[in-house]
């Protein structure tokens, strides 16, 4: 596949969710991502990306750092949009802020191919709970709402498809 632009690219909340030992896969998704809520006026969708924690080893015999991988970690997604009161999306943004619960939410990019029977969008699922919201903007500019999304699984991937 070719290169593509993120112009069309959207994310969306769907319900709380509770949470499950294991990796989670595509089917885990289903439920929560029943009713999803699309949150508009995006600006930035985060790179959505995992890491393991690091395990420093120091030998004072040689005199050598050895590093190994720990347990992973889910990242911290950063998103900003525009901020719009009346948004359906945003209004369940701020409540999921209040809220202790983890919540499924999709990115889903504009790249689907051009042919096909059916042409789908690729799609990354997670869960998370939402750490970190703020709006505001600078000067005369558009005003914008900021939040940090604290990965608590995996990132399931869903390729393109032409079907």
């Amino acid at each position: 596949m070719a290169i593509y632009s993120m112009k069309g690219a959207k994310i969306s909340i769907g319900l709380a969710v509770a949470m499950k030992s294991g990796a989670w896969v595509a089917g885990d998704f289903t439920t929560p991502l029943t009713t999803k809520t699309e949150i508009k006026e995006p600006e930035t969708l985060a790179a959505a990306g995992e890491e393991f924690a690091e395990l420093a080893f120091e030998n004072v015999t040689d005199g050598t750092v050895r590093v190994l991988k720990g347990a992973r970690k889910g990242g911290l997604l950063e998103f900003t949009h525009g901020h719009d009161y009346a948004d359906a999306g945003q209004v369940a943004l701020k409540a999921a802020f209040e809220a202790e619960s983890d919540y499924a939410f999709e990115i889903e990019w504009a790249d689907k191919p051009t042919s096909g029977a059916a042409p789908k969008n690729s799609r990354r699922m997670f869960i998370g709970k939402i750490m970190k919201m703020s709006d505001g903007g600078e000067g005369t500019g558009v005003g914008k709402l900021t939040y940090s999304v604290q990965l608590n699984s995996n990132i399931v991937r869903v390729n393109a498809s032409a079907t």
